[in-house]
């Protein structure tokens, strides 16, 4: 039984004050209400007496802690639950906006372009749920809610709290617990155990009705409805809609298949079997008028232009840029290019609407830093790409020791701007300063121009850059971190002695021992756990750096790899596909997630996952015509892809652009191994070792390596790898 609106007010109060009631059902009844305590609209929903009964406090309170982890931009996040006097509540934010369902009441099919994109998110939602073990069981368009044209997925974990007490049974009225065209068929069932490709079943039935207007099998009884789908397919989106692409029906015929073992083993394959790349000419993903800045909520930040006499200052206005990047990462709502796309326009007088279309992002953030002694003049500006207009803009004349409030400043402008909705912790994470000392700051600045350089001697310089830091400031973590990760890359790609592994061990040891609530000083033991062949260890800091940053693209990158080296293609694959979403222009995570999708015998996937990544490497290329790393990875790729003449000019390039680097040159390697030209893959294999290359573990698993590993020449280069 529903509670009166009274009720729940005297219920709720003090720390809720109750406005109205904003709707009721067989579930709940929610309310719009004020949170006294930290001065925000919420919506308050109060279980009904029965199910509140049913589910008993400690059951409700230990599902909802679950729930209240999920941390996700396409996920409505749980602010508050509790028990008082036997009553139920969650507490979410209030979102002015409408449901997908009263969304579809109003257009009935919605533009092919638009349906997909609400699709992806939601498949985003679902993908990041299932990786934390969570089920929502009960997706419909009614818990979606379009909120500034974006889809955010709500009520996770309820309707599996509900069922547990037995209310998913089919009762007298032949009802289901939740809306029975959307259940997937061993959920209809009455397995009380699925996995995510329920939600994947009901994913797909949403975005079947979001394309043909109507849902699969309508016009029948629950009853019927739920008998049709145990044994035939939905009738053709073609019969009901024109211009659907062929691959969308193929994506949504596997998606809600009656036998789950027969859909996509993660709703993230099923993604990208709709994602942009399914769509065929003469569709395109923006079809329709492209979204409003605050609904796409995504930005660019430039590297900012030096304006002081001294040009060795470079160093510092990069350094502001990259420091804005990171704090604003750490939004889950927030999608942001990466620093390796946003800095390959470092020195170009490109027009800002052709930066936000080749960086995909609605927002540009542009500045430039005058530093003068210890005087700062700072200049940022919010541009909307689509028309050139300044959102926000902003000059800051102040002293140096200002410098960690301004880049605090400049990113709250941007998030209050789109219109951002922050999590407490991500307030937290965003106005972290990790040193207070202004010279070990400007030390750890120099030493990370130095890093991203990814060449032995710029490595080097970033060490000594690095340990000055710690010379002025003894405490900071995250200079270890970067002396740990620098000589651990060094010892990889560059510089195999012993002393390269000890001084990575010794630095990611402090690390850890001054912050072991930073992410990347546990991604910094692993680094050094893994090149001392200490694989479990690793592991398990690779999994500490994921769960203290959850958006830290390098931990999930290189466990992907490390996980591959080991032939745990499964495990691999979810890391390197999380490292795909997270970067989207990173060519490198779904060039090895191609091989991981191989290693598991996904043939089409793994070519789907190559052709993604040529894309990309294509798309960083025509911004930076000399990355040899683009090059070089695109040549592997290509000759997994059968298209050997192109392989050939793409490891040419890469050779003529770094003819010395040993990454390249065992690249190149590989390449030869693949086409069988045996000589050539072991005398370029031997110049990479003899230039420093020192990564055993590819050595000796890579596959793309099989074909000379038993020969006595690769024996020999591999005892040459032997430490001194």
């Amino acid at each position: 039984m529903a509670l009166p609106i009274n009720r729940i007010r005297e219920l709720l109060a003090p720390t809720y004050t109750i406005d109205r009631e904003l709707g009721r059902g067989g579930m709940a009844t929610v309310c719009l209400a004020q949170d006294t305590k930290h001065d925000r609209v919420v919506a308050v929903k109060v279980l009904n007496s029965g199910l509140a009964e049913s589910v008993g406090p400690e059951r409700f309170l230990r599902e909802i802690k679950v729930v209240a982890r999920l941390n996700h931009p396409h996920i409505l996040p749980l602010f508050d639950s509790g028990e008082i006097e036997g009553f139920l509540y969650y507490v979410m934010p209030y979102v002015e906006g409408e449901s997908l369902r009263e969304r579809l009441e109003r257009e009935s099919q919605l533009p092919i372009d638009e349906a997909i994109r609400h699709a992806l998110s939601i498949a985003s939602a679902l993908d990041y749920a299932h990786r934390q073990n969570v089920v929502h069981r009960d997706i419909k368009p009614e818990n979606v809610m379009m909120y500034e044209g974006e889809a955010m997925v709500m009520d996770f974990g309820i309707a599996k709290t509900a069922i547990d007490t037995g209310e998913h049974s089919i009762t007298k009225s032949g009802a289901l617990f939740g809306t029975p065209a959307y259940v997937a068929p061993e959920q209809a069932a009455g397995a009380r155990e699925v996995d995510g490709r329920a939600d994947q079943y009901s994913l797909a039935v949403v975005l079947y009705e979001m394309l043909a207007g109507e849902r699969p099998f309508s016009g029948m009884t629950d009853v019927e409805a739920f008998a049709q789908r145990f044994k035939d397919a939905p009738p053709r989106i073609g019969t009901l809609r024109e211009g659907v692409p062929e691959s969308i029906e193929v994506a949504l015929t596997q998606a809600m298949s009656p036998d789950p073992a027969k859909r996509y083993k993660s709703t993230a394959l099923f993604a990208q079997a709709i994602g942009p790349g399914a769509l065929a000419a003469p569709i395109t993903i923006y079809t329709t008028p492209p979204p409003t800045v605050s609904a796409a909520k995504s930005v660019a930040v430039l590297p900012f232009t030096n304006m002081s006499a001294d040009a060795d200052n470079e160093y510092f206005a990069d350094g502001i840029a990259e420091e804005i990047i990171n704090a604003l990462t750490r939004i889950q709502s927030l999608r942001v290019a990466s620093r390796t796309s946003s800095f390959t326009f470092k020195g170009k007088n490109e027009d800002i609407s052709e930066i936000g279309r080749k960086l995909k992002v609605s927002t540009v953030l542009e500045g430039s830093v005058r530093k003068v002694g210890n005087k700062l003049r700072i200049t940022a500006q919010l541009i909307n790409a689509a028309d050139g207009y300044h959102l926000w803009a902003e000059q800051y004349d102040r002293e140096m020791e200002d410098i960690f409030a301004i880049q605090d400043d400049i990113s709250r402008a941007i998030v209050k701007s789109l219109r951002v909705i922050l999590s407490e912790g991500e307030k937290l994470a965003m106005g972290k300063v990790h040193t207070v000392d202004i010279d070990a700051y400007n030390y750890y600045l120099r030493g990370r121009k130095f890093f991203h350089q990814h060449r032995r001697k710029s490595l080097e310089y970033a060490v000594q850059m690095y340990e000055k830091a710690i010379e002025t400031d003894p405490s900071y973590a995250l200079a270890y971190a970067g002396v740990a990760i620098a000589y651990s890359l060094l010892y990889i790609y560059f510089d195999s002695r012993t002393v390269n592994s000890m001084q990575a061990d010794v630095a990611s040891k402090k690390a850890l021992e001054l912050a072991p609530g930073l992410a990347e000083a546990h991604l910094a033991r692993a680094f050094a756990l893994r090149i001392a062949e200490k694989l479990g260890d690793a592991e398990k800091e690779f999994e500490a750096a994921i769960q203290h940053d959850p958006k830290l693209f390098d931990a999930f990158y290189f466990f992907g790899r490390a996980l591959m080296y080991q032939g745990r293609h499964a495990e691999a694959a979810k890391m390197l596909e999380r490292a795909a979403l997270l970067e989207p222009d990173n060519f490198q995570a779904p060039a090895f997630l191609g091989g991981a999708y191989a290693g598991m015998g996904m043939r089409a996937e793994a070519n789907a996952a190559r052709r993604r990544a040529m894309k990309l490497i294509e798309q960083r290329l025509d911004m930076d015509p000399d990355h040899a790393r683009a090059y070089n990875l695109g040549a592997t790729t290509l000759m997994k892809l059968g298209n050997i003449p192109r392989a050939l000019e793409f490891a040419t390039m890469s050779l003529s652009i770094e003819p010395d680097d040993p990454l390249i040159l065992y690249n190149a390697a590989c390449m030869y191994a693949l086409m069988d030209k045996r000589e050539d893959a072991l005398a370029h294999l031997e110049r990479a070792v003899r230039n420093g290359f020192g990564h055993k573990e590819s050595m000796a698993n890579d596959p793309d390596l099989e074909s000379i590993r038993r020969t006595p020449w690769f024996q020999a280069i591999a005892q040459a790898m032997t430490p001194s």
